[in-house]
């Protein structure tokens, strides 16, 4: 006897659902408006018939408790059901003209990574064989020509161990898959991100051993070579056929994007306010009428599509319940953690990793990852990814920590202050900062620099 976690159709749907940028959710939703009868619009928020269940809508409020109250960053979930907005005239053109104006490129999968592997406290020594590892992966997120660049990174001088432990390190990372050497070994990273249990680990054995079976559907055979049931292989082979074999796919180029923030935040009383964008996504509302012809005793052909419909209505509201609070949950902590940066600007950025917001939440450090994956938020200081919070700790010579975000933000203030004729150097900005209590070497100064796309020293240098 033992207790695990099924990966079912709903939470599949659940964490697809979170990791969904604005526009694909958009989509996704009326994708699922033209194939599901039970679902429908409801522009305007009307009272619910007597006996229709409340879960089943997505207009109804949350109840107290789904946000925790003593967080002194107010967040509003009621603000994605108000019909009403509270912004300007003023403000709805500016927005507008924004969006006009401005197009959104996808972040790269070297991005996604390299931003990752400064989160993940690696050494200097470990920091080069990532990037290492990080610049072989193709755009399918596999790792190409394993042979050749292990190789290389032994001629270098690093140890097998070393080796396999940041690599080990890196195939944690979001998307789950990425840095495989192989279909197997990429499917069994995403197996392993799940929780163990007889469908899972049978999945993954078949995933390791035996794709040839697998890719000619073959079920007897798998079931004879692993003596298990064929109903208990064919679940892990949907579970299985519903793992991504190619993780990079989602962050491959593409026709641009308009920018539209999920989150709006806002001072107010003197209180910073988080809410949800009530424009991006449509209310919706299982249909009472349909819901009032579905009969349990009735098995007929009808009948038994109009419950399939149900299930699958009420799988997709829950989903998208879960999504819009998580990711409000997600904002609000970030909010939290940085409300200097929103009084004072990116040199009051503080430190903050994907581990602070999971462990404050109670989540997994890849459901915070899924939830700031290509969403936004809209502050007085603009619009920001919310990936664009999170920066990894720097010492500070009285030994407190200050975030690089920070520090960069330090960086492109010194060089714009500086004397055209007399540029500063990165050796010059490392002593700078370090009278400021920030002490970090000349090369993470140029490593800042170059970053943030600025020239060396010789290079600024303009004669008055």
């Amino acid at each position: 006897m033992g207790q695990s976690l099924a990966m079912t159709p709903a939470l599949q749907q659940a964490i697809r659902m979170l990791q969904l940028s604005t526009l694909d959710l958009q989509q996704e939703i009326q994708q699922a408006l033209d194939s599901n009868m039970m679902l429908e619009r409801s522009d305007e928020l009307e009272a619910a018939p007597e006996d229709a269940p409340t879960p089943e809508s997505a207009d109804s409020k949350t109840t107290d408790d789904a946000i925790p109250d003593d967080l002194p960053v107010d967040a509003e979930w009621t603000d994605i059901y108000d019909g009403s907005s509270h912004r300007s005239r003023e403000a709805d053109e500016a927005w507008y003209e924004y969006r006009q104006a401005n197009l959104h490129r996808k972040t790269s999968l070297r991005d996604h990574l390299t931003w990752q592997s400064g989160l993940a406290g690696f050494s200097d020594t470990e920091d080069e064989i990532a990037a290492h590892l990080i610049d072989a992966v193709d755009e399918r997120g596999y790792l190409t020509d394993w042979p050749v660049v292990e190789q290389r990174l032994l001629e270098l001088g690093h140890s097998p161990d070393m080796i396999r432990s940041v690599l080990d390190t890196v195939q944690r990372f979001d998307p789950s898959g990425v840095c495989a050497r192989d279909l197997g070994e990429c499917l069994c990273l995403q197996l392993d991100a799940l929780n163990h249990g007889p469908v899972v680990d049978l999945a993954k054995a078949i995933a390791a051993e035996h794709l040839e079976l697998l890719a000619r559907h073959d079920l007897r055979g798998l079931s004879r070579l692993l003596r298990q049931p064929v109903d208990v292989v064919s679940e892990s082979v949907d579970l299985i056929r519903n793992l991504q074999p190619h993780p990079g796919a989602e962050y491959v180029d593409h026709e641009a994007e308009y920018v539209a923030p999920e989150v709006f935040v806002s001072k107010r009383n003197g209180r910073w306010s988080v809410s949800l964008n009530p424009d991006i996504t449509p209310k919706l509302r299982i249909n009472a009428d349909y819901l009032g012809l579905v009969k349990r005793a009735d098995q007929s052909e009808d009948q038994q599509c109009m419950k399939q419909h149900l299930q699958e209505a009420r799988y997709f509201l829950n989903s998208l319940k879960s999504r819009n609070e998580t990711l409000l949950r997600v904002a609000q902590c970030i909010i939290e953690q940085q409300r200097a940066f929103l009084e004072y600007g990116e040199e009051a950025m503080k430190p903050l990793v994907l581990r602070d917001v999971a462990e404050q939440l109670g989540v997994h450090e890849s459901t915070v990852s899924r939830a700031t994956s290509s969403k936004y938020m809209h502050t007085p200081r603009g619009l920001f990814e919310l990936k664009y919070f999170f920066s990894s700790h720097v010492s500070t010579v009285e030994g407190g920590q200050c975030s690089a975000t920070a520090i960069q933000a330090m960086i492109r203030r010194m060089i714009k202050e500086e004397p055209p004729e007399k540029p500063l150097s990165d050796s010059r900005i490392a002593k700078l900062l370090l009278e400021d209590g920030i002490q970090v070497a000349r090369r993470t100064v140029a490593k800042y620099r170059e970053a943030m796309d600025l020239p060396p020293s010789h290079e600024r240098r303009r004669l008055v």
